[in-house]
Formats: structure tokens, sequence, C-alpha cells
């Protein structure tokens, strides 16, 4: 199989940058108030809970918190500041002598928005029995957002119930919420029904309806609605590319972001985001470098959340040095940034430097989260480093208080596992305080299969496959380890219970981007325009790889065939016909750059280190775990994958 996508041209029109200026927080005293109560003015300087309780007292103290426009700006601050305290901004609530809808909307807002969005619905009942406040039109949708973010259907009904009895049925802005809302609880079908009873739509109608068809899956009824749309702006835009992006559509979203582009349509930071995912997930690095470039000539500025895109997406294209440049560019670096770039060096063999920066980070003063020690546990697991790797384990915990979770764990059965040690391995699994997982069972599953031990092997494929019956990979794991011992009978019989169950094996699947296009190949494809091309130059890449003394791995070629064949299965994977690809598609000498949907295999891990030398090529090749960079007959990962 075979497809191409065209890189997209340069447009001249600026980005606009009005969508990334601040709101004004709505604790900020608006000039009238200001002028009437001039001590307010502490709000705007206000960065923590202890400052506001001293403004707060100095306003009792000075009876102006009788007046309901400063008593909710007090209680905005508490409810909707990053510095703030739902807690503060509830007894707050119960204070004010006669509070008003706003008021409540504000703290409805905060729970809606909070970690425990169940809190929105609760305290309306709340106020609703004591006939505090009469609830208006924006108190509606802040429920229905609750009720899409718990998500519950049964109190998403109700709150719909709820709305006929107010009489705020033909309430477009309410009936967009509650499109959402449906959609948000799995029920499209309801939500296409309110949505054929809007009365008049408005663009947000739309938006929230192809929004909904996206997150349901039914990607033909977003696309049908998308264009049948009479005027399209850069929401709703924003809505489809960023949906199938964030769906794994990654080529549909670029080809999307391409149409945007000819329609003379601004992109907002969000859809630069999405397409800067699509295109790290693809490893289309040279549509990433046309982003950055695109930033670079509109002269826009290189936010956090724009500038961590651009990290992730070079580190997973395998060019860790452009990674590298763009974060020492950022002004601005949170955790988010520091943890893309700790993880980015890592998953490129650079562990040692990884470790580097996140001592860095700390001097810096910014404080490591949970995926911060993901990414250092990485780079210890993919260089080998166990000694280094186990005190940054208690290291998280001591200095940080930071409660490992099934990922850290899972780092660390995969440290010892390829470091060899399997029964320390099997021990860390035995002390976890949880319940093991998958993940878990699949890092010492991979062990057991670089190190050769088919015992141990048997009965983590077989607990595995219990825990996920529906999962391919975990047959084919298995399968290898018996292949790799010649259990053949053993093979046919987990091939076998794949027919028998409906478990079709995930085909090896790569991609590699020649000349602004992005190719996809499958083992043993022959549906690729120059596929001629390519299976002759395979035929040369075996010659020169005899010649040079190399000898096929054929231990985990599944069927029992002849080693002819089984020589012949090999040649055809895909990151193989990838790489012929590339050699014929660009000039002597350059960088060919390939991802693979699965982990490569050993015989094509040793196949291209001796290839990269050879030919005199660099090629970087990203698996499903990590990058290998073969240059000159070596890799970059060290064998450790």
């Amino acid at each position: 199989m075979s497809s191409s996508l065209t890189l997209l041209p340069l447009h001249p029109n600026p980005i606009s940058q009005s969508e990334l200026q601040k709101q004004i927080p709505p604790w900020i005293p608006v000039p009238q108030l200001l002028s009437k109560y001039p001590f307010l003015h502490h709000l705007s300087s206000c960065k923590s809970m202890k400052q506001l309780a001293q403004i707060h007292a100095q306003i009792i103290t000075t009876g102006i918190f009788h007046d309901n426009f400063v008593s909710s700006r007090i209680l905005s601050f508490a409810a909707l500041s990053p510095h703030g305290s739902t807690s503060y901004a509830r007894r707050l609530f119960s204070q004010i002598r006669k509070p008003d809808v706003f008021i409540a909307n504000t703290l409805i807002r905060a729970y809606a928005f909070s970690s425990n969005p169940i809190d929105a619905i609760i305290f309306y009942t709340h106020i609703l029995e004591s006939s505090l406040i009469f609830p208006d039109t924006h108190t509606i949708p802040l429920l229905l957002k609750a009720c899409s973010e718990i998500p519950s259907l049964r109190l998403g009904k109700a709150i719909h119930s709820h709305v006929f009895k107010l009489g705020w049925y033909s309430e477009v802005p309410i009936l967009n919420f509650l499109v959402q809302m449906y959609a948000s609880c799995s029920s499209i079908e309801s939500s296409k029904l309110v949505f054929d009873r809007i009365p008049e739509y408005n663009d947000a109608s739309w938006n929230i309806m192809i929004g909904g068809y996206l997150k349901s899956g039914e990607f033909e009824s977003a696309r049908g609605m998308f264009d049948a749309m009479s005027e399209r702006n850069v929401v709703s835009w924003s809505v489809i590319i960023n949906g199938y992006v964030q769906n794994s559509r990654f080529k549909e979203g670029l080809d999307l972001f391409q149409d945007m582009m000819d329609e003379e349509m601004e992109p907002n930071e969000s859809v630069l985001v999405n397409i800067l995912s699509a295109c790290a997930h693809l490893g289309a690095l040279e549509q990433g470098k046309w982003i950055q470039g695109y930033l670079t000539k509109k002269k826009v500025g290189l936010t956090v959340r724009l500038g961590t895109a651009l990290i992730d997406m070079y580190s997973k294209c395998g060019c860790i040095e452009k990674a590298l440049e763009v974060f020492h560019e950022m002004k601005e670096k949170n955790v988010l940034a520091w943890s893309a770039m700790i993880n980015g060096l890592a998953l490129n063999g650079q562990g040692k430097y990884a470790l580097h920066l996140f001592s860095q980070m700390e001097t810096h003063g910014v404080k490591p989260n949970q995926v911060t020690f993901i990414g250092v546990l990485n780079a210890c697991s993919h260089s080998g480093l166990v000694h280094e790797g186990l005190s940054y384990f208690d290291y998280m915990t001591k200095a940080y208080e930071l409660k490992p979770n099934t990922h850290h764990y899972c780092c660390m059965v995969d440290l010892y596992g390829r470091a060899g040690m399997l029964d320390k391995a099997v021990k860390a699994i035995k002390g976890m305080p949880m319940k093991p997982n998958s993940a878990i069972w699949g890092a010492l599953l991979n062990a057991c299969k670089i190190h050769g031990n088919t015992q141990l092997g048997e009965q983590v494929g077989k607990q595995l496959i219990k825990l996920e019956p529906d999962h391919s990979g975990r047959y084919v794991l298995l399968s290898n380890i018996y292949a790799s011992s010649g259990r053949w009978d053993n093979v046919a019989e987990v091939r076998r219970a794949m027919r028998e169950r409906g478990i079709k094996k995930t085909p090896g699947c790569s991609f590699i981007e020649a000349r602004g296009t992005i190719h996809e190949f499958v083992a043993g494809d022959n549906s690729h325009p120059e596929i001629k091309k390519i299976y002759t130059k395979l035929d040369e890449m075996s010659k020169e790889l005899t010649l040079a003394g190399f000898k096929a791995n054929t231990s985990q070629v599944l069927l029992d065939m002849d080693e002819e064949e089984k020589e012949t299965a090999l040649c055809h994977h895909s990151e193989k016909l990838a790489i012929a690809f590339g050699f014929i598609n660009s000039d002597p000498g350059t960088t060919i750059r390939i991802t693979k949907n699965l982990r490569v295999c050993t015989d094509c891990h040793s196949a291209t280190k001796l290839i990269s030398k050879i030919y005199k090529r660099e090629i970087v090749v990203r698996d499903r775990c990590r990058f290998h960079h073969f240059r000159d007959g070596s890799c970059s990962c060290m064998d450790f994958w």
C-alpha cells in the first residue's frame, strides 16, 4: 500500500495574534468600581490566597463587603484564579447576605471546570432547595458542561428536563450545550435530535455538532456537515482538524490543513499545535519544518505551547539537535517543555544528556512532575543505566513526594529486563503496591524475548493473553518466543487461537518522507508506483549484505519454512522497503528517516546497522518504542531495544 501527501505552500497572510491575548480576569475591578473603592486596586497584583485573605479582611473592616460588586470580585479570585481556593470561595458565598445569580454562576463555573465537576450540580441543587437564587440562561450551559465532564447522561437528561420546565427550550446557546452534552455522553443520536430542533443555527451550533460527530468516531458525518457549511471560520477549521488529529487520523488532518491554507484562512495556535502533533506521529519532518518556517516568517512569538509542540515534533522525527535548538530558543519554559526535551533525548539514545538536562531543570527551580520522571527513567532504561535508574526511582519519592504509578514501575521492569536482570524484574512486579497491568507484563515479555528465556516468556505470554485477549501483539510476541526456540507446534497453536478468536496480526507499516511527499509501505508491498525499482534495489542491498558477511536472523519468522523462504520474508519487511525507496529518491549522503508502527525486529536491526556502513548513510528509524540512529555500522540504542 502506498499513499502520498504534498507539502503545503507558504501563505503570505500573517497569523492573528488576537487569540493569544489573555482576557482580563473577572476579579479585576472595572474603572467605575475602582474609582468608588480605590482599595480594590490590590486585586490586580494579588498572586496568592494569603494576599487575598488580607484584602478580604480589609474589605470587611471598611464595611464594603456588603456591596455585591465588591464581594463578587473577591469570590471570583478564590473560585477562578489558578492561585485560588474553591473551598474558600464556597465559604465566601455563604457569608454574602443577598447573593445574586452572577455570583452563583461564578462558583458553578469553578466547580464545572474543576477535577470534581459533580460539585457544580450539588451546589446548584442546594441553591434551588434553599430558594436563594433563580437561575438565568448562563447557569444552564455551565451545568451541562459539568455533565459533559463527569460524564453523566442521567444528570444531563435531568438538566434537559429542567430547561423545558424553565421555558428555555428555544435558547440557542443552551441548545448548543445540550448538543455537546449528549455527544460527550456517547449519545450522538440525541445530540442530532437536539441539533435539528435549533430554531436558528449560529457558528457554534455547527462547530459543536461537528465536534460531536468526531468525538463519536463518525468522521464521514462530521466531514459532510463541515463541507456543507456556507461559511467556515478559524474555529470551524480548528474543530475539524483537531478532531481528526486527536483521533489519530493524522494524514487526513494534514490534508485538511492544506485545504485551510488554500482558502487563505489564518491558523490559530490550537491548529498549529495539532498539526505539529500530526507531523510528529507520521515522522513528517519537512512538514514540521514548514510550520516552524511559517511561524518565523509571520513573526509569531514562540509560546510555551508552540515551543513544546516543536520540541516534541523534532524529537519524534529523530532530529534531536533541532529540538534542542528550539528548547534553548524558548524564553519561557514550563515543566511540560523540560519534560518533552528530557523524554526526547531519552528516546533518541541520549540518556546521559537527558539526565544532565534534568539536573539543569532542578537548578532553574522548575519542579519536576511524574511525567518528567518517566522521561528520566526511560533515559536510564534505554541506556542500560540500572544503578542510576534505581536512584532516580527513590529520589522522586524522597525529594518530591511523588508517588510512583504504573508507568514508573513499567520503566523499572523495562530497566531490569533490558539489562537481563529478569529475576529482579519479576521481584519488582511482585513488590508493586498496585495490580500490574498489561504494559508491565508486556515489558517483561519483551525482555524474555530479548534474552531467550522461553520458560518465563511462556508464562508471562499466557498471562498477557488472558488480560488482553483481543490484542494481536501479545499473540505475536509469544509466537516469536516459541519460534526462536524452534517450538513450531506451539507457534501453530497460537496462530490457531488467533484464527478462532478472529484476531488479525497488525501488519508492519513504515512511513518515509521524500521530496515533500509521505509514502507508506507494508510488509510485502506490491502497490507502490516504483515497486519494481524498489525490489531491484532490495536485491542489490541483499547482495551487498551477503558480500559483507551478513547472515539473516531467521529465528523469529513465525512459519516453519525453509531458510531461503524465511530470508525472503525478512527482506520484504516494511522498513527495508522504505530504506530501498529512500536510497532511490534521495541524494547520496543524506539522512533517511523512517517511522514504523511496530518494534524493529532483530534481523532488520542488524541488517540496517550494516547497511548504514555499506552505503555511508545515516538511517533514523522510529519504531513503536524508541529511535534508532544507525550510523557507520552501529546504533544509538547500543542494542538496548
